[in-house]
């Protein structure tokens, strides 16, 4: 066993307590790391709390929209609807969300998040009653990786009082988002039952242009769109009983059909039309189901005493069926390079088009139990949390490839199928035990919350290519802590910070190689202020130290990307400025003027000179003592203002993203280091130069026809700005266009 031990202690995480989500919330413990807004200014470190009335205010269905308005969180756009989202927090790699523990209703959400990081499914944010954010002290409760932060989604909970929900709107690309919910809790002679009902839906045909002519080998070939369905119910049993406790049953299925590619386009194409597509991509699709069930039990013996109890399962499988070589090479030195190859993607000279069926099956499931203890010691306070969860995870990849052959007019001739299985047949298993233990200890107006997090990860990884399996077997086991601080000013003021390390084990395959695992010292100090005049504000001051920064060895490319690559050492450091206040409502004007700003500076460099990550197609390679993280710009500055009155609103945003690197070679060039690993040579490629700066406003407008029914309408880069938000996974890649949509929203009983 290969066994780490940090040095430093990690801050503080969040209140884990019985306190409800709403007014309407399901009342169990561990469904939030937050709690409210309330809650999130009382906290040791950094988090945000956006509910469902920031979700729906400018009308966004793209969980990258709403993070950027939480300061220290940057995204790369991908496909300009958030199917796959890709964040970072603080100068974490945002390569597929893979450093951020993705959460729903506190349960871990990413597909296998021990043995395939890589986040293929994210909750949708659409159908949420509202998203946490924790930026620092997040790392004790909450891993495996605690280097990069936390996102928990919250599903809609089981009201309290029959409720009925709808909201439905149309828009352009024939977008059509639909959210039904239905249900109620009762009493009954064995306690309190309850119930919900939910379906959510959004389908649009896409704002991509498809170039040349479709193929009739399938009815979707050469659409841009996708359509996703998720039903969810939930059922809940309060026994009338003299011990508070509670029973609930989640039950939820995700489907996602998309016409979506890894391909960009060249440079000189996305200044003509940044929308457009090559007829290469016209069969790239990826279908996935995911299905979750929770089962969930809370006790609280006493008033002091409060216990959680959780099973789950979640099962996801996908099939990326996408182009990923020409002419038999790179598609993103094809577009960089141009000739032949490009003319191919073209659909405008005979060649190969290599497609990949990216066939993959996950399953996560464990248990978790956690206990919360308030108690005195004389006048110091105390509330004790300890937790235990035992998990187990598998990615099974079964892929082959295969090759269309066509003609000078992009019309396909023949099919070249190889085996199923023949690209790739193997399992990646990873069995986990995590224990927690913290205590906010409560002296006047300082609270400091110490605790310590161990963890024990047994990976196995089986290779069944060969005439037998190839099986091998390792392990990581740490220890890691931290100590938090939060000393109230009075009048909602405080000052908080802390110190934690992270942890972040590399893949399956690289641990059993012994690939040291990625830790991280980080540090944080800032500040929350309320005004008399109401305004309300929060500077943090932050910094990382990342010692063996892991990568995705081949992100993008044609490799496999399924290990992870030594960037070696990395410093962050930043600046978060949040800002809320209206004056209208202050001064008591006959409407509201809500105003908000949330600001961000990063600086995050890698800090010694090395070819950085080994494989020299990785984006990461080439990197040098002082050269830019790729993907993480220096500022971003979300500005909202807004107009209330008593039955309308009008609310505009704008959202300024500076330019940033593609590679960690740092140039302005479409080159990427090449070569071999004994031979690195400097080579085009279009994933390589820089991702433009952002200027987008958005505009909504709502009107209450009655207490319970309104109408909106919404305005998506209303000046229809074009930019390049990603060179990844392969080339060029537009933001969004101009958008609009508008629909009816109404609450029932």
């Amino acid at each position: 066993m290969r066994y780490t031990t940090s040095a430093a202690f990690v801050a503080a995480t969040m209140t884990l307590s019985g306190q409800a989500l709403a007014d309407e919330a399901t009342r169990l413990g561990d469904v939030s790391v937050i709690g409210s807004k309330e809650a999130a200014t009382e906290l040791p470190g950094s988090a945000s709390y956006i509910d469902r009335q920031d979700i729906t205010r400018q009308g966004y269905d793209d969980i990258n929209r709403i993070l950027r308005e939480t300061p220290g969180v940057y995204v790369r756009e991908e496909d300009g609807y958030g199917l796959f989202p890709n964040i970072s927090i603080r100068g974490a790699d945002p390569g597929r969300s893979s450093k951020v523990t993705i959460m729903e209703d506190g349960v871990l959400m990413a597909p296998a998040p021990y043995a395939a990081p890589a986040a293929y499914y994210s909750p949708t944010v659409g159908r949420m009653s509202g998203v946490e954010v924790v930026k620092g002290s997040s790392q004790v409760r909450f891993g495996p990786r605690t280097t990069g932060g936390i996102i928990n989604y919250l599903s809609t909970p089981i009201p309290q009082t029959r409720s009925g929900y709808l909201r439905s709107a149309f828009g352009t690309d024939s977008e059509f988002r639909n959210q039904l919910w239905f249900g109620d809790s009762v009493e009954g002679a064995a306690g309190e039952f309850g119930y919900l009902v939910e379906l959510y839906h959004r389908q649009t045909d896409g704002f991509k242009e498809m170039q040349g002519p479709a193929s009739d080998l399938g009815p979707d070939a050469g659409d841009t769109g996708f359509r996703r369905v998720e039903p969810m119910i939930k059922l809940a049993w309060a026994p009338d009983t003299a011990l508070d406790q509670r029973l609930e049953l989640t039950y939820g299925r995700s489907e996602l059909d998309a016409d979506e590619t890894y391909l960009g386009i060249t440079t000189a194409d996305f200044a003509r039309n940044p929308n457009l597509r090559y007829a290469a991509s016209q069969f790239d699709n990826i279908r996935t189901q995911q299905e979750r069930a929770i089962l969930r039990y809370s006790l609280a013996p006493t008033e002091a005493l409060s216990l959680d109890a959780k099973l789950y399962r979640t099962d996801f499988a996908r099939n990326w069926d996408k182009i990923r070589q020409v002419n038999g090479n790179s598609l993103s030195a094809a577009l960089a390079q141009g000739g032949n190859d490009l003319a191919t993607l073209r659909g405008e000279q005979a060649g190969t088009w290599g497609y990949r069926d990216n066939n993959r099956e996950y399953y996560a499931q464990g248990a978790e139990f956690s206990a919360e203890l308030d108690y005195a010691t004389g006048d110091i306070g105390h509330t004790l949390r300890v937790g235990v969860r035992r998990h187990e995870d598998e990615v099974f990849r079964f892929q082959r490839n295969k090759t269309y052959n066509v003609n000078a007019q992009g019309q396909v001739v023949s099919l070249d199928l190889n085996p199923p299985g023949s690209q790739d047949n193997r399992k990646q298993q990873a069995e986990a035990t995590a224990v927690y233990a913290e205590n906010a200890v409560r002296i006047g107006a300082l609270t400091l919350t110490p605790g310590v997090r161990f963890e024990q990860i047994d990976w196995t990884v089986q290779d069944f290519r060969g005439a037998t399996p190839d099986i091998s077997e390792g392990d990581e086991g740490y220890v890691t802590g931290g100590l938090g601080f939060n000393y109230a000013l009075g009048a909602g003021s405080a000052l908080f910070g802390g110190v934690y390390q992270g942890f972040s084990p590399p893949s399956p395959g690289d641990g059993i190689a012994g690939e040291d695992a990625e830790e991280s010292v980080s540090v944080e100090l800032g500040g929350r202020f309320r005004t008399a005049g109401g305004i309300a504000q929060e500077l943090v001051l932050f910094g990382t130290l990342f010692d063996n920064l892991l990568v995705p060895d081949n992100a993008g490319a044609s490799g496999t990307a399924d290990n992870t690559a030594s960037v070696g050492e990395v410093e962050t450091y930043g600046l978060e400025y949040a800002l809320n206040y209206d004056p209208g409502r202050q001064l008591g004007w006959r409407f509201g003027t809500p105003l908000s700003l949330a600001a961000t500076y990063t600086s995050a460099e890698i800090a010694n000179d090395s070819n950085a990550a080994g494989d020299p197609e990785s984006i990461f390679s080439g990197g040098r003592d002082g050269a830019e993280l790729p993907y993480i710009p220096d500022f971003q500055i979300s500005a909202t203002a807004g107009v209330e009155g008593a039955r309308w609103s009008l609310s505009l945003r704008a959202l300024y993203v500076d330019e940033a690197f593609a590679t960690a070679l740092n140039t302005e060039e479409e080159v990427i280091l090449g070569g071999d690993a004994n031979n690195p040579q400097v080579v085009p490629d279009a994933r390589g130069g820089k991702i433009d700066s952002q200027f987008v406003i958005d505009l909504t407008a709502r009107y209450a026809l009655t207490e319970r029914v309104s109408v909106f309408a919404n305005a998506f880069n209303l000046l229809d700005r074009e930019y390049i938000a990603s060179r990844l996974p392969e080339g060029p890649r537009p933001g969004a266009p101009q958008t609009f949509l508008a629909g009816i929203e109404a609450n029932f009983y």
